[in-house]
């Protein structure tokens, strides 16, 4: 592991959830919408307020605080310790009433089978590597574990929903960003860090967070099986290098990386965003939110990130009292401060 100094005065977990909530209620009401319908509402930078009292978050908000309160109450990080607080919490947030954010279908189906007792690696949605498996993930990247530790409490927490060998390794890529930023990298070394993560597990399945997850039709080995996602993330980091060595036109930067809906776009476009405007935490969530694509979890993830690096200073000192579960994420920020 890279060695850095951490500025505890920072409060950078704190930074990081607080700008995955921030994020994701600034991309909340441009989800569905074009860039030019984006522009004609919000104007050319895209929305930079926070609206409502409190502003109104998404099933991504929502869905990290599961993952944070799964890990802040766990005994130990265990699969065997985690994977029941997990489902627990997930079961809890499918069966809410708040949960009536337009939430992904992959998640639903597969609360409904953990629901009826199923194994998580029966009840995952095999096939599926939506962005629903990283955008709730950041909070691994905060806890002061091993890499080995965050590499299978990243999976896990993908697995139970999202059972694609792509959406296992964009969400281990996603929290050891997060990690990284949290240590003190700075961001430009960001893509050349992920690069080297995924080379060097691009054939390592964790069997013992995964179980037989692997075991598919036309899949001979659990190394095969997880090179796959590996492959995928780094085409879509090789992407994100392409895209950064070009300038910045002020466009929707999907074009380059990707619209977001599934894991290693989100990350990608994200890291993007970040970068673009890594000295303005809020302009990089605004560029999140003035995408085409999946603009909340692009937003949310960019926040996170930013968060990481610049810590709660970064954001608007009044937007902490007026996001949606602010007591939820000031609690487990201060655990994690």
């Amino acid at each position: 592991m890279i060695g850095f100094v951490i500025d505890s005065s920072l409060r950078r977990a704190s930074g990081s959830l607080f700008g995955l909530a921030y994020g994701d209620a600034l991309g909340k009401p441009t989800e569905f919408l074009s860039v030019a319908e984006i522009h004609q509402r919000f104007g050319p930078t895209g929305p930079r307020e926070l609206v409502g009292d409190p502003a109104l978050v998404t099933d991504d908000t929502q869905l990290a605080l599961a993952v944070g309160w799964a890990l802040h109450d766990a005994p130990g990080y265990t699969p065997e310790a985690v994977e029941p607080l997990l489902r627990r919490r997930f079961l809890a947030w499918a069966a809410s009433p708040e949960n009536n954010r337009a939430p992904g279908m992959t998640c639903l189906r597969a609360c409904g089978e953990l629901g009826r007792g199923s194994r998580w690696q029966e009840a995952t949605v095999a096939g599926s590597k939506g962005c629903g498996a990283n955008m709730r993930v950041t909070p691994v990247g905060l806890l002061d574990v091993d890499l080995d530790t965050l590499a299978g409490l990243s999976q896990l927490q993908a697995g139970l929903t999202h059972g694609h060998p792509t959406g296992l390794a964009a969400s281990e890529l996603t929290a050891y960003a997060v990690r990284l930023l949290r240590d003190g990298a700075a961001l430009p070394e960001l893509p050349g860090l992920l690069t080297d993560r995924a080379r060097a597990q691009r054939r390592t399945y964790r069997g013992d967070w995964l179980g037989d997850l692997w075991q598919r039709p036309g899949v001979d080995s659990p190394a095969e099986f997880i090179a796959r996602g590996w492959d995928e993330c780094l085409q879509a980091l090789d992407r994100l290098d392409a895209a950064l060595r070009g300038p910045d036109d002020g466009g929707d930067l999907c074009r380059h990386t990707g619209e977001g809906w599934i894991a290693e776009e989100a990350l990608a476009t994200a890291l993007l965003c970040a970068l673009r405007h890594a000295d303005d935490p809020v302009a990089a969530i605004a560029r999140g939110a003035t995408t085409a694509g999946d603009s909340d979890s692009i937003a949310a993830l960019a926040g996170a990130f930013l968060g990481a690096a610049l810590g709660l200073p970064g954001w608007p000192a009044d937007w902490s009292i007026r996001i949606e579960y602010a007591d939820q994420l000031a609690t487990l920020g201060a655990a994690w401060d």
